[in-house]
């Protein structure tokens, strides 16, 4: 009989398609899963027929199409303030998780350390550790979840070969400062540590913050892989479609695994989006946009008794339900999900040693009335 010997023993289906899956066999109201619960702009529907029937169907150019990458380029100069050549320096990728995988995959080997901050994604550690790495964890604290700079130094060894960072960051909402980024700066000086820079979310940010890309920061972006993410940005996750920024030195060693991974990813996509950034509105809007989203949710949260801190960015917000129950988080958001028609996300899942802060994670990119509606649930608990 066959004998195969894993190279990820440990990991787990991953929460998403758990809760998601509790929550349709349930009929429950899906805040957990990060989807927007509203349509795509029409418009960017018809640029994407309009490819489709201009002929961009066949296989985009590996890197990705010349037009889009050109506008990405503008963009972020114009953003960051930071040039990227769009021939050797950027990258249209199937998502920001393959754009991740990807950079891990080129340069992680055996033995390498990689610094993660807990909760992280559930993407980073297995793509780490498939590849050899091993995952240096640092937890951050609730409720802030910003860096400890005194710990982060002391973890730092010389089989230190990267460090990943999200901001805005999910599942908290916190946002990196300018000072975290210099801070950040200043410790990799001198050094050859890579940087993964996890920015999807980096139209997402309220309250007047801004978002602070590694890009914008002469030291970091010598050394970073910078991900985004279309779907995100666009309401319009299952598309798959992101990219990576990178110097060339970098992105050289980043297509040698893409070509062989996914080789190019959507060519209509690529094509109705290289039009559709043209106007910047199309996501300068999405602050504001998801603010009221977010300020909504909570104004109707306001004498339950859950508490809170708000999100500073993301489309996700955590609710604190120690008031509630002693319950662990994982049993917590089941009970939730089957008893009271809500589905969330428990964080303990993303943290280390499964610490549980009592916090559950939901996703208010969703319609006003699916907003109104959830919070009248958490209301009578």
């Amino acid at each position: 009989m066959l004998t195969l010997t894993s190279k990820l023993p440990n990991t787990k289906t991953t929460i998403f398609t758990v809760m998601s899956k509790l929550a349709q066999e349930h009929q429950a109201i899906n805040l957990s899963q990060g989807f927007p619960g509203f349509e795509v702009d029409p418009q960017l529907i018809e640029l994407v027929n309009q490819a489709m029937k201009k002929g961009y169907n066949q296989y985009a150019p590996m890197p990705g199409l010349p037009s889009l990458r050109e506008v990405l380029a503008e963009k972020v100069e114009r953003l960051y303030q930071k040039t990227y050549h769009p021939e050797s320096e950027i990258t249209i990728t199937a998502g920001a998780t393959q754009a991740i995988f990807t950079a891990i995959a080129a340069t992680i080997r055996p033995g390498d350390e990689v610094i993660v901050f807990k909760p992280a994604y559930d993407c980073y550690e297995p793509s780490i550790e498939v590849f050899g790495g091993k995952v240096v964890p640092i937890q951050l604290k609730a409720p802030e979840f910003l860096p400890d700079w005194d710990e982060i130094s002391a973890k730092i060894t010389s089989k230190t070969k990267m460090i990943i960072i999200n901001s805005p960051h999910n599942p908290s909402g916190t946002v990196w400062t300018k000072e975290d980024m210099v801070q950040l700066e200043k410790l990799l000086k001198n050094t050859d540590i890579l940087l993964l820079s996890d920015e999807v979310y980096e139209h997402i940010i309220f309250d007047g913050k801004k978002h602070h890309s590694a890009s914008r920061f002469a030291g970091l972006a010598e050394r970073a892989f910078i991900t985004a993410s279309f779907g995100k940005t666009f309401h319009a996750t299952g598309w798959k479609t992101g990219y990576c920024l990178a110097p060339a030195t970098l992105m050289k060693e980043f297509r040698k695994v893409h070509q062989f991974n996914v080789f190019c990813s959507n060519h209509p996509i690529q094509a109705a989006l290289a039009e559709y950034l043209l106007k910047p509105e199309h996501y300068e809007t999405l602050p504001n946009f998801y603010q009221q989203k977010r300020d909504l949710f909570l104004s109707l949260l306001n004498g339950s008794k859950f508490t809170f801190t708000p999100s500073s960015g993301t489309y996700f917000q955590l609710l604190d339900y120690s008031k509630i129950t002693d319950e662990d988080d994982v049993a917590f958001a089941e009970r939730l999900t089957t008893a009271h028609k809500i589905a969330s996300i428990p964080t303990s899942v993303f943290n280390l040693n499964q610490q549980d802060n009592k916090l559950l994670r939901f996703c208010f990119a969703k319609t006003d009335d699916t907003l109104k509606k959830a919070a009248e649930i958490l209301q009578a608990i």
